[in-house]
């Protein structure tokens, strides 16, 4: 238990770097100095003493003096950097940067300066209401008949086709060979849609007209993202058959054989119910996303900061990671099941890392506007909403591992949120019928 108080003084905030003058109470300093000869007296055999009982005299003549004061210095420091972030209320984009650290002395106060580099305060364009279009609450004729097709379609049977060449919406059965820079894509026995927007177009340009046994070489070049350089591969395309897809016809008899109801209206019905339950769950969370989404655009940042974007990556990173061992899984055997590259795998992480960092600046930003405060009321709410069964004693573990200050953070930005999804305008669109278009 601490008894003194420790003195902290802060720079205002320039250029995201706040620096701090923090000054240590000498008993509090005598204390960690004790417990660091201790430490080594049992640490190491000094000849003619049991294990922790050499004095310090004789640590000093064998490691000498700097040796334990730096030890101590280090304690001293790492044992109130959570009480130094609590009292700052900052989360650090990495850890602070310690400047020219003198040896704790004896019965003397000890006073050290750390700087901490904070998220970047980027400013909005605009604080006006978002505008977002939304799928409708109620379930639409669109949406019925979407899920009626994808039911059919499991049904679908594939009859071979022969006598022609390759049409458009053909199911075309290939083997890939790697040519250049296309590992990846070598396979035998894959399937591709004649035309599919999925393809490069110079896929679909050698399949369409092409017959069976046809070989074919394709050199197609992706698409780069700005700052990025775009890769060309070529593969060598042989046609080993060509199918179309049946559908079958929606009828009373279908509906009872493979989908055990007693009438269209009723599996109509019935999927009705089923979308709906689907919307009350996902509708508020898929408003909130595209309401934070829309204020991101507004941020007003051409390059984001290295060192937070690096500390939201690492969050993700470890997040995945740890939804992947409740799954029984590795990162090892996740890639070649997903058909990720690691380099494709990091890239992606730092592409979403990017993104997530932008939407947090922008309800930092909003936040600010807002002059949204965080009461002790919030933070009790914040845990019991957690589940936690002792609040009070979970909020002290905070305290002491100087976490409290990332909870007010995430409080704020919901708090946000709740401001940004009340106010938002928004308009309904039919979205599968308009993709049905």
């Amino acid at each position: 238990m601490r008894r003194n108080v420790l003195n902290i003084t802060a720079s205002d905030v320039k250029d995201a770097k706040l620096t701090a003058t923090v000054t240590i109470p000498a008993a509090d300093v005598d204390a960690a100095i004790k417990k660091a000869y201790k430490d080594t007296a049992k640490k190491y055999r000094f000849p003619g003493f049991r294990a922790g009982k050499a004095p310090r005299p004789v640590i000093d003549s064998a490691l000498g003096a700097e040796a334990t004061l730096a030890q101590a210095t280090n304690d001293l420091i790492a044992a109130n950097e959570p009480a130094v972030l609590n009292e700052l209320d900052i989360v650090p984009t990495k850890n602070g940067d310690y400047k020219d650290l003198d040896l704790a002395k004896d019965h003397e106060d000890y006073t050290y300066t750390v700087e901490f580099s904070l998220r970047p305060a980027a400013e909005l364009s605009s604080f006006d209401a978002v505008e977002i279009e939304m799928p409708p609450a109620e379930v639409t004729e669109s949406e019925i008949n979407n899920q009626v097709e994808m039911l059919l379609n499991y049904r679908a049977t594939f009859e071979d086709v022969e006598g022609r060449a390759v049409e458009s919406e053909d199911y075309v059965t290939v083997d890939l060979k790697a040519v250049e820079n296309a590992d990846n894509f070598a396979a035998e026995g894959r399937m591709l849609i004649a035309g599919s927007d999925s393809n490069p177009a110079e896929f679909n340009e050698a399949l369409i007209g092409a017959n069976v046994d046809d070989v074919k070489s394709v050199t197609w070049t992706d698409e780069a993202e700005e700052g990025e350089e775009a890769e060309t591969h070529t593969v060598e395309v042989t046609v080993k058959g060509i199918k179309v897809r049946n559908t079958p016809e929606l009828t009373d008899e279908l509906v009872k054989s493979d989908f055990g109801f007693d009438s269209i209206d009723a599996m109509r019905d019935a999927i009705k119910i089923e979308i709906e339950q689907d919307k009350a769950s996902r509708l508020p969370a898929e408003k909130e996303n595209r309401c934070v989404s829309a204020l991101a655009e507004r941020l007003q940042l051409d390059e984001m900061d290295a060192d937070y974007e690096q500390s939201v990556f690492e969050e993700l990173g470890q997040n995945f990671l740890s939804n992947l061992a409740a799954r029984g899984m590795t990162l090892d055997t996740w890639l070649p099941a997903s058909g990720l590259t690691m380099e494709q795998f990091i890239g992606d992480l730092h592409k979403q890392a990017n993104d997530v960092a932008r939407e947090s600046l922008a309800l930092d930003a909003l936040a600010r506007e807002l002059k949204i405060e965080v009461t002790e009321d919030d933070i009790n709410a914040e845990f019991e909403k957690a589940g936690v069964k002792d609040v009070e004693a979970s909020k002290a573990e905070f305290i002491a591992d100087g976490r409290m200050p990332a909870v007010r953070e995430s409080i704020r930005r919901s708090k946000a949120v709740d401001h940004l999804v009340e106010n938002a305008k928004v308009t309904e669109v039919d979205e599968t019928a308009k993709d049905a278009e």
